[in-house]
């Protein structure tokens, strides 16, 4: 499942994951599982056609991402591989940050970095002049919308209905891997 909330320059992008990394640090050498968010910038292309035609949006390079994961080893709520990365360098992602209170309540900690997005900005070293004025506003009034799609896609990871392993999708699925 895929997620998309979109402001003028900033867009957030949400969708469950099943994992295995192909050089885990030590102890972490089983699959994980769970939700993955990112902050993204989006691009607006030129119309491909008339004045009437659907203008192309990309959903471009990353800026943050965190990753409520857990070993599918561990119970449900378990956030055993919860992380995020503060910085990308192009499209890869920098090394995993665990921090406390994400692994301990994730969201209440990824409402706030989503609530000042301008800090978050800041953080990951991006200049508050490559997105719109209106983007930290919109993207903080949106953050209720978004926290509730990152839970139900916990809560479907937690049933066994997304972020299933390659070859365990339900008959007549097609999975997609989206982040």
């Amino acid at each position: 499942m895929l997620y998309v909330f979109g402001f003028e320059r900033i867009g957030v992008v949400v969708s469950d994951l099943y994992f295995v990394d192909p050089d885990p640090e030590p102890g972490q050498d089983s699959p994980e599982r769970g939700v993955r968010l990112e902050l993204r910038i989006l691009e607006r292309g030129e119309l491909k056609g008339t004045i009437y035609s659907a203008r192309p949006i990309a959903v471009d390079r990353p800026l943050w991402r965190v990753d409520l994961l857990e070993s599918v080893d561990s119970a449900p709520g378990s956030f055993d591989r919860t992380h995020h990365h503060p910085n990308f360098q192009g499209w890869n992602p920098g090394r995993r940050v665990f921090v406390k209170g994400l692994s301990a309540d994730p969201l209440p900690w990824l409402t706030g970095k989503l609530s000042d997005v301008t800090a978050l900005l800041e953080e990951v070293g991006l200049s508050p002049d490559e997105i719109a004025p209106t983007d930290p506003a919109d993207l903080r009034a949106a953050v209720p919308q978004i926290v509730d799609a990152v839970r139900r896609l916990l809560d479907g990871v937690w049933a066994g209905e997304l972020a299933l392993a390659p070859g365990d999708e339900p008959v007549g699925s097609a999975r997609v891997s989206w982040l």
